[in-house]
Order: structure tokens, then C-alpha cells, then sequence
């Protein structure tokens, strides 16, 4: 297993600020602590390329994202203040996301400790979302010759509209997007599978839900790689969610995901997504135990150094 972390990237935020920029370092060291990777698993990846982002959004959208020279609005819409950290930070965690895929196409599976900004269209950001990690991948992959298609599992408790609207009409990759139907956002994008759930779902209607979804995906198949976004905020404790899933419930989730990933011989790539509890050692329980079980299910403990990046 091969893990990417950016929380040496770290974005200047003002105080009081929501978004819980510390769960990805406590991430890290609570994966070295409990021996679920070690430090030579752990590597910083490099920057996503100005070419690989315009595979996915505009030129002129990556263009002002780089030389800071977005509206107001538009850093409303991301909900993180402009800042050369920013830009960096957001690079990085697209680059994790695409050092995990080549690496799981080598070894079957691989992690990017932060990514999952699946509210990033081709034009704008949005839900602290700047560059859509796993689409600016998936595009990469296919360009290079990598794979041809690929599947994208959305369990982040909020529809993925920026990766359902980039590939729409796209049959070279599946998107499957289980969400809370009153969470954010409120405008829906069309995913190719959306299941939409009631307020207060629970851990056995989920589970129910998710096994049929994952036969329906199944059946477009085959894929060359499967991209998993393993959201924490399903969570009961969730402040930004709406479901009523336990711990010991997004467990499993998590296990059918992976096992029914590797059921199907595919290349699998976790990133975490959301994740918004008050407390935010319940995120961080949550992802590790994400990634835990992940490891379990696909058996790996490669320890060689990855071209992506630097342990």
C-alpha cells in the first residue's frame, strides 16, 4: 500500500474558519501511531502539471487560479480565501491522487490521504473544491495510455455535481454518486447512478442501498480502475451531513467497497473527501479506519520508493 499526504501544505485560513484543515495531519500520525502504514509507506507527492489541469478545467480558469486573479465571488464559491498556499496545496492533492492511481495500477491500491474535490467543474471551484482531483487523473491516465475506462464510487454524504458534469455523456467513465438528497448542493448534477437518500438514513438501509448500487455499476462494467471517495461526513456526528451512520456502519460500508472492488479485479484509489464533525477525532478514527480496512481487503505492503514523490 502506498499512501500521498499533502499536510505539509497547509492553507493560511482566518480564524474561526470551518473547514477542519488539521484532520489531515492527525490522519497521518494516527496511521504511523496505530502501525496501519508506516513512515516509509508515506510519501509527498509532486505538484499536478499546468497541462494536467487543463486536461480537465479551462485554460483561462487554471490560468487566474494561478496568478490569483479570481472575483470575489468565485472565492466565495470555493469557500477558501486566494493565497499562494492555496494554489500549491491544491496542486499537491491532485498530484496525490494521480501518483495513488499509477501506483495502483502496479500494485492494486492506493491512497491520497486528502483529495476528493469532486465540487470542482471545468470553469469554477465550489465546496472547498479547486481542482477535481480524480477527474484531472482519470484524464491523464487515459491520455497516457494507462487505461481506458474507469469507474468513480462517491460515498461523500454530498453529490459529486463537478465530476458528474465533467464526465457527462462520457462513456469511458462511470459515475456513482450515494448521497443525503438535502445536503449540499442544492443545484444536482446527473451522475450515471445517483442514489439520493432520506434525512436520518441509517446503517442498514445505507448498506442495502449501496450493495445495489454497486451490482447496478458492476454491470456497466468492465472498468480499468475504480476511484473511491470515502467521505467521514455519512457520520451521525456530522455537522454538514444528515445521515445517522455509525462508526462501526461506515466500516463496512468502507469493506464492501473495497471487496467488491477487488471481487472485480480492479486497481482501487481512496481518497478521503469530507469529513465535517464537530470533533475532529472522529474524522480522523473514521479515515483511518477507512484506510485500514482497505489494506486488509487488497493485502499490500509494497515499501519501494514511488517515482510520484518523496518519502
Amino acid at each position: 500500500m502506498r499512501l500521498f499526504y499533502t499536510d505539509e501544505f497547509v492553507l493560511p485560513l482566518p480564524d474561526g474558519h470551518k473547514f477542519p484543515m488539521s484532520r489531515y495531519r492527525l490522519l497521518r500520525d494516527r496511521l504511523v501511531e496505530q502501525q496501519i502504514a508506516s513512515p516509509e509507506q508515506l510519501f509527498v507527492p509532486e505538484a499536478a502539471e499546468f497541462s494536467d489541469l487543463c486536461r480537465v478545467h479551462t485554460t483561462d480558469y487554471v490560468t487566474r487560479i494561478f496568478a490569483g486573479e479570481l472575483q470575489p465571488d468565485e472565492q466565495r464559491r470555493i469557500g477558501f480565501p486566494w493565497s499562494t498556499q492555496m494554489v500549491e496545496r491544491s496542486r499537491r492533492s491532485v498530484g496525490a491522487t494521480l501518483c495513488a492511481a499509477r501506483y495502483a495500477l502496479r500494485s492494486g491500491l492506493g491512497v491520497n490521504l486528502a483529495g476528493g474535490t469532486h465540487h470542482a467543474f471545468a470553469d469554477r471551484g465550489g465546496g472547498y473544491c479547486v481542482f477535481n482531483d480524480v477527474a484531472v487523473t482519470i484524464r491523464t491516465l487515459q491520455a497516457q495510455g494507462l487505461i481506458q475506462r474507469a469507474v468513480v464510487i462517491d460515498c461523500d454524504i454530498h453529490q459529486g455535481d463537478g465530476t458528474a458534469a465533467l464526465f457527462a455523456g462520457d462513456e469511458s467513465v462511470f459515475t456513482f454518486s450515494m448521497h443525503a438528497q438535502k445536503a449540499y448542493p442544492a443545484r444536482k448534477q446527473q451522475s450515471d447512478l445517483d442514489l439520493p437518500l432520506l434525512p436520518g438514513t441509517g446503517d442498514a438501509d445505507y448498506l442495502s442501498a449501496l450493495q445495489q448500487g454497486l451490482e447496478q455499476t458492476w454491470r456497466h462494467g468492465p472498468y480499468d480502475i475504480a476511484f473511491y471517495l470515502a467521505g467521514a461526513d455519512p457520520f451521525v456526528g456530522d455537522r454538514l451531513g444528515g445521515l445517522a451512520l455509525t462508526k462501526s456502519g461506515l466500516a463496512e460500508r468502507d469493506r464492501l467497497v473495497a471487496t467488491s472492488c477487488r471481487e472485480h479485479q480492479l486497481p482501487l484509489v481512496i481518497a478521503m473527501a469530507g469529513g465535517y464533525a464537530d470533533d475532529v477525532r472522529d474524522i480522523v478514527e473514521i479515515q483511518a479506519r477507512t484506510i485500514q480496512i482497505a489494506g486488509e481487503v487488497y493485502n499490500w505492503d509494497g515499501r519501494e520508493k514511488d517515482e510520484c514523490g518523496s518519502s
